[in-house]
């Protein structure tokens, strides 16, 4: 599955006051954002796992836990029987049922487009209703089905050989609905942590991105670049990406900061309906766009230590899900499956004044804004940035959305 392959405006005295608040309310100060400290958790595996043992159901074999630590990734083509995912299809359809029928009773679509599938179905509401596909991503609630996933014993033995016997969910889950053509999906190279407050920089957070169709090149699958994990530094990203929230990593920034060869270091990952594309929150990755007609839905989960940071501004604690001391530990989801992400976010730029509450409340607003434009430099502004640094119009600003 491996192929290898306009300055700043004058908003300057907003954004001093925006960053003045969020140091305040968002828990720590900031600064700017150069780079974490080298460290060998990126590359050593937790030393519970160090020596041979009995391995567990789902786990990665010894040598593609060596790929894992060694090239800040591995692919696990067939983990699942693709029809294990399709409980998290449904729940995606009933997502997008929900969507058409708010937006068709608002008078924003006039065709709810029932009879497609779907892998047509939100790219015909977009066109009804641009930014539909945003208003999906923006989706701050925890289906049932993506619970379980999440849950899933075997994706748990995995986290436990990667980020230690104790084993959280991060605040940030995302389902991706890449629809074709479309520039609010395709998504520039970044390191997550670039998203993250920098306490977490230092944080092992292993993602495991699931999609839901064969992921390849047409359809716009991810690209990560091999060892740019191994300096254990977030480098410098500037925001933001053409019309999109999105942070950027220049290519020349990251070869001299992470110390890699983008002509031979980055690696393509097609990955099949039941693989699994497994990497680390420093490990540079983008994802491709999509050419296809169809869209390539996928969801990307992920785990920490649960005594680590997690870099979410200090806005929604991780979720405890294995304990090493209690192996019949169950989840208690009753607080975090129900705690809209996006609504926190938002209320927090109230109390900042960024926001009025009224714009808050807008259902059908397609801006994402958040603290990471306040932690980088901004070369370029669009509607996105607008929304963060324009106190009382009528943009959200909501929580940490990227691809």
């Amino acid at each position: 599955p491996y192929n290898v392959l306009e300055r700043p405006n004058k908003r300057s005295s907003m954004l001093g006051f925006v960053r003045r608040c969020l140091s305040t309310h968002f828990g720590r100060p900031l600064g700017s954002a150069a780079s974490a400290s080298a460290s060998n958790v990126f590359t050593t595996p937790p030393s519970p796992f160090h020596s041979a043992q009995s391995p567990k159901a789902g786990q990665l074999s010894q040598s593609q836990l060596k790929e894992f630590f060694e090239n800040g990734f591995v692919v696990t083509p067939t983990y699942f029987d693709p029809k294990e995912l399709q409980p998290v299809m449904n729940a995606i359809e009933e997502c997008v049922d929900a969507l058409a029928e708010k937006l068709y009773q608002a008078n924003k679509i006039s065709d709810r487009c029932k009879g497609a599938g779907l892998y047509e179905r939100l790219t015909l509401i977009d066109k009804q209703f641009p930014g539909g596909a945003v208003l999906l991503h923006k989706m701050g609630q925890l289906p049932e089905a993506f619970r379980r996933l999440w849950a899933d014993h075997r994706l748990l033995n995995v986290a436990q050989q990667i980020v230690g016997p104790n084993v959280a969910g991060h605040p940030v889950w995302n389902l991706r609905s890449k629809i074709p053509h479309s520039e609010q999906a395709t998504v520039p190279w970044h390191q997550d942590t670039a998203y993250l407050h920098k306490s977490s920089w230092n944080t092992m957070q292993l993602t495991a991105w699931i999609p839901l169709l064969d992921a390849n090149r047409q359809n716009g699958c991810m690209q990560v670049v091999r060892g740019g994990h191994r300096s254990g530094k977030t480098a410098t990203h500037t925001c933001c990406a053409g019309g999109t929230w999105y942070v950027d990593l220049d290519v020349k920034e990251m070869e001299e900061s992470l110390g890699v060869n983008c002509e031979t270091d980055v690696v393509t990952c097609e990955v099949p309906l039941g693989g699994i594309l497994w990497l680390n929150n420093v490990t540079p990755h983008r994802s491709l766009e999509n050419y296809s007609n169809q869209i390539r839905w996928s969801l990307d989960l992920r785990w920490q230590n649960p005594d680590e940071p997690n870099g979410f501004w200090d806005l929604k604690d991780a979720i405890l899900m294995r304990k090493a001391s209690d192996p019949n530990y169950e989840i208690d989801w009753s607080k975090f499956a129900d705690e809209d992400r996006t609504r926190l976010q938002h209320d927090r730029m109230v109390e900042l004044g960024t926001m009025k509450a009224e714009a808050r409340d807008d259902p059908f607003d397609s801006t994402i804004a958040g603290p990471w434009m306040n932690a980088w430099e901004l070369t370029h502004h669009n509607r996105h940035t607008h929304a963060f640094l324009s106190q009382g119009n009528k943009n959200e600003v909501s929580g940490w959305h990227k691809a």
